[in-house]
């Protein structure tokens, strides 16, 4: 029988989705570069790279990866950040998860699939170039 969540343990990594989510980058980082891990997840398997990318923080993204954050780790449901970012039309994102090596094919639906159901041909021309 596993014990329950320390319930300081949980306040504090809500706290660090939260930071994410808002793409408060500095303060973000201070907990990733004081030992908590670039690659945590919630639970349903987002990362703070996942949570960020999809609330449109490219800072946030570039310095998670940065101290590595994974640009390709699929949460619950098989979903990428950047097919996460595709969905939301956010280009600066997708163009930094790129650059930190992420690929257009990883997940369920992947970024390319997403990219061809919402009609998002510039995005297309984008992968192709990756």
């Amino acid at each position: 029988m596993s014990e329950a969540p320390d319930p300081e343990v949980v306040e504090l990594a809500t706290k660090i989705f939260d930071l994410a989510r808002r793409g408060e980058t500095e303060a973000l980082v201070a907990y990733v570069d004081a030992g908590v891990p670039a690659n945590l997840t919630n639970d349903r398997g987002d990362s703070l790279v996942m949570l960020a990318a999809y609330h449109g923080h490219a800072d946030a993204v570039r310095e998670l990866l940065a101290r590595g954050g994974e640009a390709d780790r699929v949460n619950d449901r098989g979903q990428t950040p950047l097919a996460g970012a595709v969905f939301k039309g956010e280009e600066e994102v997708i163009r930094v998860l790129l650059e930190g090596g992420a690929d257009p094919l990883a997940g369920t639906p992947n970024a390319v699939d997403t990219a061809r159901m919402f009609g998002k041909i510039e995005l297309l021309e984008l992968f192709g170039a990756h």
